[in-house]
């Protein structure tokens, strides 16, 4: 077993294993996901191995799933998904080829349409075929499947010394029974199963001899799921669509809506939604955002939290949610094997046979040295928000906890530091998490322990904010301890981060405590917290909208001149949306408006040239005229912090804040989008009330009102 990198595979073993099969650029792959299942394609709706697949559990049930007209590909026309996620739709025609009987039948006489969904563990699709000749035909139409029944981590390039029985395929009229019996003792099953008997059935294809008249169709229902179910059809087709819609409408419901004067720019934020909503998942706590497809299709906290903390203003139902299930999995043990402690928040949940078996820590880790204070922060911040107290009631313990084991982890040096308990976890534990992301100015790799510079952020921000709740909850000795922590971590950081001769905070301090003189993005996450003071917030601002940082499409993860800089690397050059977002929230709340608003075009542009859907992270070669962003080739997408991403910015610029403690709506300096006129939020929560807030321009100024019907219900207080 190789050791894996848990928050990347290491592009160059990425980028190999994609070149032994087509290119697979993530921009030109459609996923759909429902529960603990997910299915990535490529435009055509083939699954041809790579990161492709359809999966459930962290296991590929479905390697291979290709279709074949007159035994070739197929042409492609077009590719989409719906507005709401639910259904993927590709748009073949034939290439030139032979019907069954030998008749040449030219290019483009045939249409086929294959629309595909999710629902219960199960993969339905339609396939029909159409035919606009002047000529009868029997048509040969194929699918190419297979299951390979590789762990999520398989998939992504670890190896195994050992894995478990894969049975010889067991066949029927209308279905094939695939089966791999796990070292785990699980027995991991694809049923494949046809709405007609096939003409020809193998262990890998099924051939049908389909005719069709002239001007006239011919559909053919497939689904594969854990098991045989009835024989598919156009009912059981419809009914799961219709459940599959209703379900992904009522997760769009929750919250406040957004609509403005702009009809791209809404398609942005209603795509963006939408991912939101179909990355969220129901689980027994509430709703959680699973972090992203494909190689992140689980609970992390840090992705978690971040995405609640984006969505925050709009839904806080979704922090509840995260809430919940991370206080249900905090660390109540020591296990250098998982890297836990009583008291930490989890990094992240897999239910693979490699993590079932303990090959790798994954199935329950807690290798992540910021989504403990980070998990204080969202709790505090969602506090405020909604002023629910019986929830914060119900964390309290929880809280406490967190922050005993946050205080115990600082006491050696200080500042909040990691160093892996194993050689099976992660090297590097904050949100830059690859080998080479941690780094001094001439390229040495530190020593641990490491104290990440933006951590220490979380943690003055959690501490903070945990005082001010022990004082609504009357435990003043508590407050004024929480107090004291943060102050003091406040001093710290501004006397041992800050660096005189480049104007900027390190990026982290050693083992030994020297700084790592590197002038990267996570100092933007100082400036979301609020801790730097003025004068030195406003020389990292200006240099965080240079152009070492700002590419022109967004904010790079680190300047231009450093030794490791490489805007198609993983951390060190890339632009990820999330970052860029919460550094923009902070320049925001140093008085950078307009500069956020400049932030936000630059990052919609980006998105209308990735087809509405920021990834992950893409490259951060500087914008040129004519030219579009440049693909990260092992992006997610979609990615829910990237997806969040949106929203944060968009908050950032209209300056709203929602106290939930007082029941009132602040907007300071409000300040909209690029080319917009006018931004309506709809059904925005404030306590138990619900309104109407509109934001419009006149002249050069920005006004912000209720709608009619609203006014006097929330107290609006606007200050320009």
């Amino acid at each position: 077993m190789t050791q894996l990198d848990e928050r990347k595979l290491d592009p160059a073993v990425a980028l190999a294993s994609l070149d032994a099969t087509a290119p697979r650029e993530p921009h030109r792959l459609f996923a759909l996901k429902q529960g603990d299942c997910f299915a990535v394609a490529d435009a055509y709706g083939d699954i041809r191995g790579a990161g492709d697949g359809f999966f459930r559990d962290d296991t590929r049930v479905l390697s291979e799933f290709r279709l074949t007209v007159g035994g070739r590909q197929t042409s492609l026309l077009g590719a989409s998904l719906s507005q709401d996620n639910v259904l993927f739709t590709s748009n073949l025609t034939n290439l030139p080829m032979q019907s069954v009987r030998g008749r040449d039948i030219p290019q483009g006489a045939i249409h086929i349409e294959r629309v595909r969904l999710l629902w219960e563990d199960r993969l339905f699709e339609r396939i029909t075929l159409s035919n606009y000749s002047q000529e009868h035909s029997t048509i040969r139409v194929s699918l190419h499947f297979a299951a390979d029944f590789r762990d999520m981590f398989e998939v992504r390039g670890s190896t195994r010394l050992k894995r478990g029985m894969a049975h010889a395929a067991e066949t029927d009229a209308t279905s094939v029974l695939l089966r791999y019996d796990g070292l785990d003792g699980l027995a991991r099953m694809s049923a494949i199963s046809f709405s007609q008997a096939p003409d020809h059935l193998t262990a890998d294809r099924a051939d049908f001899l389909i005719a069709v008249t002239r001007r006239s169709s011919k559909v053919l229902y497939v689904e594969v799921g854990p098991e045989v179910a009835e024989t598919p059809n156009r009912d059981r087709y419809r009914a799961a669509a219709a459940r599959a819609r209703f379900g992904m409408r009522a997760k769009r419901r929750h919250g406040a809506t957004v609509h403005s004067s702009g009809r791209v720019f809404n398609d942005w934020v209603e795509r963006a939604r939408a991912d939101v909503a179909l990355l969220t998942t129901e689980l027994t706590t509430g709703p959680y955002p699973y972090a992203g497809i494909p190689w992140f299709s689980t609970a992390f906290g840090r992705d978690g939290v971040i995405s609640a903390l984006q969505m925050l203003w709009l839904n806080p139902g979704l922090a509840r949610g995260v809430l919940a299930f991370l206080a249900q999995h905090q660390a109540t043990e020591t296990s250098p094997f998982s890297d836990s402690q009583p008291g930490k928040i989890m990094h992240e949940t897999r239910k693979g046979e490699m993590a079932a078996l303990r090959e790798l820590p994954f199935g329950r880790y807690y290798g992540g040295v910021d989504t403990t204070p980070l998990y204080i922060h969202l709790a505090c911040a969602y506090a405020d928000r909604t002023g629910d107290m019986a929830f914060v009631d119900s964390l309290w313990p929880s809280l406490c906890a967190a922050a005993e084991w946050t205080e115990e982890a600082s006491r050696p040096t200080g500042f909040v530091t990691y160093q892996r308990a194993a050689e099976s976890g992660l090297s590097n534990q904050g949100w830059k998490d690859s080998i080479d992301s941690v780094f001094h100015a001439d390229g040495r790799i530190p020593k641990g322990p490491i104290a990440l510079v933006e951590v220490q952020g979380y943690v003055f921000a959690a501490f903070r904010g945990l005082a001010a709740l022990a004082r609504r909850r009357g435990e003043g000795d508590r407050a004024d301890h929480w107090d004291s922590r943060a102050e003091a971590m406040r001093a710290a950081v501004e006397r041992h981060f800050w660096l005189d001769d480049l104007g900027f905070y390190a990026l982290a301090i050693d083992g030994a405590g020297e700084p790592c003189k590197v002038r990267t993005s996570n100092v933007g996450h100082l400036l979301y917290v609020g801790l730097p003071e003025p004068t030195r917030a406003q020389m990292v601002a200006d240099q965080l909208l240079s152009a070492s940082f700002h590419s022109g499409w967004g904010l790079r993860t680190l300047a231009d001149d450093a030794v490791f800089f490489n805007p198609m690397s993983y951390h060190n050059g890339s632009i990820w949306p999330h970052d860029t977002a919460m550094c923009g929230a902070g320049l925001a709340r140093f008085g950078e408006r307009e500069s956020v608003v400049r932030l936000m075009s630059s990052t919609f542009e980006s998105a209308v040239h990735f087809n509405m859907r920021l990834p992950e992270l893409f490259c951060g070669f500087t914008r040129a005229p004519g030219e579009a962003p440049i693909a990260y080739p092992v992006a997610c997408l979609p990615q829910a912090w990237s997806a969040g991403s949106a929203f944060m910015l968009m908050q950032a610029c209209l300056g709203l804040e929602i106290h939930g403690w007082d029941g009132e709506i602040h907007v300071t300096r409000p300040r909209l989008p690029i080319g917009i006129d006018m931004l309506t939020l709809r059904h925005l929560g404030v306590g138990t009330k619900a309104v109407d807030l509109t934001f419009q321009r006149v002249g050069d100024r920005v006004v912000a009102f209720l709608a009619d019907r609203h006014e006097g219900l929330v107290p609006l207080i606007v200050r320009t």
